[in-house]
């Protein structure tokens, strides 16, 4: 059964993504509550709650099979993304010494304690570290540079994908994920290509690799994953008629919500009416510059069969709105806290915590479980599989077939 440690926990969600077939030796959150709703869901033996900068490599349990210490095969991060975030404040990583480090800079503690193991000869065989694609275009590019650098450093090949939830369910959210392997691990051919797909690889990912110095580009892997198969559930197959811990506003409520769109926005809802079906879209809030250049408060609405991006209220932006449209009648309320844990892909028998905004900025703090599943299916499986047995060393480094032998 594969191993891992899981960093920046929250809810579990990484956890979910991989699957019953995986077993986590270690999980750590700062959050309490999170940590109350993990172990509400998964019993949380493996949980430590407390900030990543206290913990040491004697907390990260070593990986006993019978009598024989092996490394763990997955050291999984969806680290703090504050500060690097479009509606953050643009901090970045911040110095990796640094006494005032930046929410986003908990990333360098991660590798504080991949060192402690690298160290002590039980390296992860893979590792992870999942964030917004801020963490791309970040201080000029210089936060990416600095995370391919450190992975390197620790012994590893990187490479990255940039994956959009909305290919698998109805929320629009795109993430970036950096996987690096050990650099003597065998890389079957189906998981990797020689040169960037548009598919997994957008413009700024690639320019993000072309600014990389020489010696980390020797190091790159440009991942591969086949495409996803079509999408089948939208945005209003995941609504609720009766929520729970949200009410339907008022027609005034409702009222406002409208006389904040501009023209382009109050289109899309006329056009909404006309459909021949109930239609849902979601709004957003936003402060924008009117004509006279002053910033006011527009509602933005979509009706493209997807919800927008959940955030969480602390990372800049505001809760998501519905509007749930059927002829002239035209309702709203706020995402209920069930929507939003099956807008990341949990079942609804996955237990939330009771105030709204701790639901609300569980999920929208998370990562989306069926991406995680796709990610362990197409990559991490094939490699963990191509690496069951003993090696002997490559002369130039780079393992082959002809290096596999029996274990």
């Amino acid at each position: 059964m594969p191993t891992f440690y899981e960093f920046f926990a929250g809810g579990g969600m990484a956890k979910a993504g991989l699957g019953e077939g995986w077993q986590c030796l270690f999980a750590n959150d700062f959050d309490k509550i999170k940590g109350a709703v993990y172990r509400a869901n998964w019993g949380g033996t493996d949980l430590v709650v407390d900030d990543i900068a206290n913990l040491t490599i004697q907390d990260l349990p070593i990986n006993f099979q019978g009598e024989i210490s092996k490394p763990v095969d997955l050291g999984w991060a969806s680290s703090p993304c504050q500060d690097l975030s479009l509606a953050g404040l643009g901090n970045g990583l911040g110095q990796r010494e640094s006494e005032t480090m930046t929410r986003s800079g908990a990333f360098w503690h991660f590798c504080r304690l991949l060192e402690g193991l690298v160290e002590e000869h039980r390296p992860p065989r893979l590792i992870v570290l999942e964030n917004v694609t801020g963490a791309i275009t970040s201080r000029q590019g210089k936060d990416f540079t600095a995370i391919v650098d450190a992975f390197v450093g620790l012994g590893y090949r990187v490479g990255a994908v940039v994956m959009d939830a909305q290919s698998f369910l109805p929320q629009s959210r795109k993430r970036l994920f950096i996987i690096g392997v050990r650099q003597d691990a065998v890389i079957p051919e189906y998981i990797a290509v020689n040169s960037p797909t548009l598919l997994w690889h957008p413009k700024t990912l690639v320019k993000a690799y072309d600014a990389l110095p020489d010696e980390l580009k020797m190091h790159w892997i440009w991942w591969n994953m086949p495409q996803p198969p079509q999408r089948e559930q939208n945005f209003i197959d995941i609504i609720e008629e009766n929520p729970a811990g949200v009410a339907w506003h008022t027609q005034a409520e409702t009222n406002r919500i409208l006389e904040l769109m501009d023209e382009v926005n109050l289109k899309k809802v006329h056009q909404a009416q006309r459909a021949s079906r109930p239609m849902v879209g979601g709004v957003y809030r936003r402060m924008r510059l009117d004509a006279a250049g002053r910033k006011v408060q527009r509602a933005e609405v979509r009706f493209d069969n997807v919800a927008g991006c959940l955030r969480t209220p602390s990372g800049g932006s505001s809760r998501q709105v519905i509007l749930l449209i059927d002829g002239d009648c035209i309702r709203s309320r706020l995402l209920s806290p069930r929507e939003g844990a099956r807008l990341m892909g949990l079942p609804d028998n996955y237990v939330l915590p009771v105030r709204y905004n701790d639901a609300y900025h569980l999920t929208g703090d998370g990562v989306v479980v069926p991406v995680v599943h796709y990610l362990t299916r197409h990559i991490f499986m094939p490699f963990l599989t191509a690496n069951v047995v003993s090696r002997k060393p490559s002369p130039v480094g780079i393992m082959n077939d002809q290096n596999l032998i029996a274990a």
